[in-house]
């Protein structure tokens, strides 16, 4: 006999279950209308799409969850201002719309949460609608069950891109790893979307594509480069979540390359405003040197839009009955763990699988400096309290299942 000892074991059998007749498709060959390839925001959108349109949908997706940045990234919605009031299709209305009424259905708020129209979990001051991943995945599941109940849609987990069929200028098939049996299937359809997030079918498929900053003389751009820049692509980031104990001791194992990044001073132009782990960084419209601030914990002092123990809050204990949880829950995902010392999009897979590790470490050494050696308001160092919740990306090393890119 299986017993759920919270919410989050219930969360994690019943997704498993509404997707079984799509994971579990064992044929070797599958043939569709429309194939996307990458279960993102995207390629999730894509599908729906198709789906409304009648079309028969084959979807795959590296990771175990669907939903990309809102899910096995781990990262906010980060939203323009606006977002409750204009510029949103009808499909995220109805996506944020279903996770709010998930928590008024599910969570135990306080009777003000629950009344509030534009319910923010998480009072994160970086999106309208900070909260747990989870809760998105289960909304974007709950969206698509009717389409695999009635045989338009195949979903296809930790599958991954592998080769491609092409016929003159047009693909004929894909594919597919399976990452979990080792097997191969091949997706026949007539249409095939590139959902994947460093537009992996591209190289498969011979397409002609351009990586970085392309050069003054190729697109006569006035403030473009005189020399292309391939390689300049944006950092990406390994986000991960935590709460605060602070009379407990949770501080990790001391990460391999601690000190490398303890000490690393980026070398940009330009100049970055001294140590990557730091309290400060460079303000994006203007490059000056912005001051940030610090300090976990609840109560309404802690409150500062600027707090980046705020900033991208996903579950604020204000919001739920007392006890529900043992403390807030905040993301990392700051300019201190954005790693840009080597470039995913031209990668080969040996760099790529190089640059994931480095990143990884990155985000690691983050959170040992914050719990050893970050200075504190109050003269002191380091949180030993801040604890790593594995649970809440749903991963054994605490960081998220994919890489925000």
């Amino acid at each position: 006999m299986t017993i759920l000892t919270d919410r989050r074991d219930f969360l994690k059998l019943t997704s498993s279950i509404l997707l079984a007749p799509a994971v579990l498709a064992q044929a070797r060959e599958l043939r569709c209308d429309v194939a996307v390839i990458g279960g993102g925001t995207g390629g999730f959108a894509a599908a729906l799409a198709a789906l409304r349109n009648g079309r028969r949908v084959v979807l795959t997706e590296e990771t175990d969850w669907i939903g990309g940045q809102l899910t096995a990234q781990a990262v906010p919605p980060d939203e323009h201002p606006w977002i409750e009031q204009f510029g949103a299709t009808r499909s995220y209305r109805a996506f944020r719309a279903a996770v709010r009424n998930y928590y008024r259905e599910h969570y135990p708020l306080t009777e003000a949460a629950r009344a509030r129209a534009d319910l923010n979990p998480g009072n994160g001051s970086v999106s309208r609608l900070c909260h747990e991943f989870r809760v998105s995945v289960a909304v974007l599941e709950s969206m698509l069950i009717p389409y695999i109940g009635n045989g338009q849609l195949t979903i296809l987990l930790e599958h991954v891109p592998e080769s491609a069929t092409v016929d003159r200028d047009r693909v004929t098939s894909i594919g597919v790893l399976d990452l979990r049996a080792g097997a191969k299937k091949f997706i026949v359809a007539d249409y095939f979307i590139d959902a994947t997030e460093l537009g992996d079918v591209l190289p498969l498929t011979k397409t002609e594509f351009v990586t970085g900053a392309e050069s003054q003389a190729q697109t006569g751009e006035l403030h473009a480069p005189s020399t292309a820049q391939p390689q300049n692509s944006q950092s990406y980031t390994f986000c991960f979540a935590m709460d605060y104990l602070p009379e407990e001791d949770h501080t990790i194992e001391k990460p391999e390359q601690y000190a490398f990044w303890r000490d690393y001073i980026p070398k940009l132009t330009p100049p970055w405003t001294g140590p990557l782990l730091n309290w400060a960084a460079c303000e994006p419209k203007t490059l000056s040197k912005r001051d940030l601030f610090f300090e976990p914990g609840e109560g309404a002092k802690l409150r500062s839009a600027l707090n980046l123990w705020v900033y991208r809050r996903i579950a604020d204990t204000s919001n739920f009955s007392p006890g529900a949880y043992r403390s807030s829950i905040t993301l990392v995902n700051w300019p201190q763990n954005d790693f840009w010392l080597g470039d995913l999009v031209t990668a080969t897979p040996n760099q790529a699988k190089q640059y994931l590790a480095q990143a990884k470490q990155l985000s690691v050494s983050l959170l040992y400096w914050m719990q050893t050696d970050a200075p504190r308001p109050d003269g002191g160092t380091g949180w030993k309290g801040l604890r790593l919740r594995r649970d809440i990306v749903g991963t054994a090393d605490g960081l998220a299942k994919a890489v925000y890119v």
